[in-house]
């Protein structure tokens, strides 16, 4: 999508493509002179925040980009792989709440994670309690929620940006066969980095949900479990030609 991204390793995992086996944190002191050397090195427009490890890495990561208040942050709420492979603790969501929720420009979790960051616990099959999740997220005081639907039981997915006042957008995408892994990862990113390139949000949210159903359009399958969202599907000569 035309940036260049800077990681800062937050964990190392044992992970294949049927799910995630550990989960070993990065020291956090290790984490925040990752990140100051990159900041003081190149101009960053957008923070993605993913899987952080530990309690300690998440208030590490809250004061490194307290320091940059104008650019936009992104978080992917990973509480657990698409296996159900548990990827957050209960202190490390309460700690995500009170020091990184306040500084989110957008939160991108699917209905499963929004209950679970919410705490708002009910029947998953009431999307009432869903609008319930995202005021809840947004009076922690992030500007924005998107809630998923790739994890509801729905024919189509659909996917529904909260702001302050309400609904912003709501899309609905053909649910395409399969399970995937990565599919919540590129989407944030791809928010990210529609963001970082001066998209307004509402713009942002729908770009990047385009670039992730055609990732997933042009998933393959390289192991014995899920399939993997095709990033580059714009570089294959086929789907160029189709348009």
């Amino acid at each position: 999508m035309g940036c260049h991204p800077l990681t800062v390793i937050t964990a190392l995992t044992v992970q294949d493509t049927a799910g995630v086996e550990e989960v070993l944190a990065i020291d956090a002191d290790f984490v925040a002179e990752q990140a100051r050397a990159v900041l003081e090195d190149m101009p960053v427009q957008a923070f993605k925040l993913g899987v952080l490890g530990s309690v300690d890495n998440i208030a590490a990561i809250a004061e490194i980009i307290s320091d940059y208040p104008h650019v936009p942050v992104i978080v992917d709420p990973v509480v657990a792989s698409g296996r159900g492979d548990e990827l957050a603790s209960e202190a490390m969501l309460a700690a995500l709440r009170e020091l990184i929720l306040p500084q989110a420009t957008v939160i991108t979790p699917n209905t499963m994670e929004a209950r679970r960051l919410a705490d708002l616990h009910r029947d998953e099959h009431d999307e009432r309690s869903l609008y319930d999740c995202a005021v809840q997220l947004l009076s922690s005081g992030c500007e924005h929620v998107l809630i998923t639907g790739s994890h509801a039981h729905t024919p189509q997915v659909i996917n529904t940006l909260y702001g302050r006042g309400g609904v912003i957008r709501a899309d609905t995408w053909e649910r395409l066969p399969g399970s995937y892994h990565g599919s919540g990862c590129t989407l944030a990113s791809a928010v990210a980095a529609a963001l970082a390139h001066g998209m307004d949000m509402s713009a942002a949210v729908h770009e990047a949900q385009s670039f992730t159903w055609k990732t997933l359009a042009a998933a393959f399958r390289p192991g014995m479990g899920q399939h993997i969202p095709d990033r580059f599907f714009w570089s294959r000569p086929s789907l160029v030609d189709e348009g």
